[in-house]
């Protein structure tokens, strides 16, 4: 009796099962036929891609397309490892010792002050073009990498003070109440009990910083000009005016996406730690 009631759910259940099924991977094909698109083009060569649609793959693969396309992007590339490398390192910094004052030094218009850093977050990038444009010029950084390094720099720290503030605001009272008793100062008790346990909050700050500068275009498109401008800018160049090589640019994205691509490869397991670092309280 208790045996066939089971057989006869999972004999309902099972329809239900297959529908669904079939839903998500109908989704998944949707959603990998962009991926597949790029990934069959970049392997065309120049006459295979006019002649044939998208998603079909090539006949006689070539690395040829990948090669151009290399030759066209790696000043971009370089310029955009360069100044993304740095402001994600230097923002990321600047937030953790911002968050960590923000929440243990507590003085009158503390939340005033935090509500103003992190306003910045929500002013759009157009909103600043011309000032940027008239500041970067006045202080020598138009058409530079340093420049576009302070300025991403500069935008970032809001969203990084804010998710390390967020993040210390989790460390018990307890642990720094008794690292004040044994006479540890604001300093000592950063880098010696902060610091060590943050590379959660430094993993998704991180990695979020990087993704956020490396596919950035309207920066690189107004503040760089010629051998300076980033990968991006570099890459929607490759378009030209008359006509398109599709598979020399479908070779230059798959290029463009490798680093973001490997940082989170390298990265996966720790940022899905530093996402459920804060999900838990205590």
């Amino acid at each position: 009796m208790h045996g066939s009631l089971l057989e006869e759910g999972a004999e309902v259940r099972l329809p239900g099962r297959i529908i669904i099924y079939a839903i998500l991977t109908l989704f998944a094909i949707f959603y990998l036929l962009p991926f597949w698109t790029v990934f069959t083009t970049a392997l065309k060569n120049d006459i295979e891609v006019r002649t044939t649609i998208p998603i079909a793959p090539p006949s006689q693969p070539t690395i040829d397309p990948l090669g151009r396309a290399l030759n066209a992007i790696s000043q971009g590339l370089f310029n955009s490892l360069i100044f993304t490398s740095v402001a994600t390192v230097l923002s990321t910094i600047i937030g953790s010792v911002n968050g960590f004052a923000l929440t243990r030094i507590r003085f009158r218009y503390s939340d005033l002050v935090f509500f103003l850093l992190t306003l910045g977050i929500f002013i759009p990038y157009h909103a600043v073009i011309i000032p940027l444009i008239i500041v970067t010029k006045n202080l020598g950084l138009f058409n530079s990498i340093l420049g576009m390094s302070i300025v991403h720099t500069i935008y970032g720290i809001p969203i990084c003070t804010l998710f390390f503030r967020n993040f210390y605001g989790e460390i018990p009272e307890s642990i720094i109440n008794a690292a004040r008793i044994d006479g540890a100062g604001l300093l000592r008790i950063y880098f010696n009990i902060a610091l060590p346990v943050s590379w959660p909050a430094f993993v998704v700050t991180g990695v979020f910083q990087f993704t956020s500068i490396w596919n950035d275009l309207l920066f690189g498109l107004i503040l760089t000009r010629g051998m300076n401008q980033p990968a991006s800018v570099v890459l929607a160049n490759l378009l030209g005016t008359t006509s398109a090589e599709w598979n020399v640019q479908m070779a230059g994205t798959l290029i463009y996406a490798l680093p973001v691509i490997i940082v989170y490869v390298v990265l996966g397991k720790y940022l899905i730690r530093g996402y459920l670092s804060g999900a838990v309280k205590g």
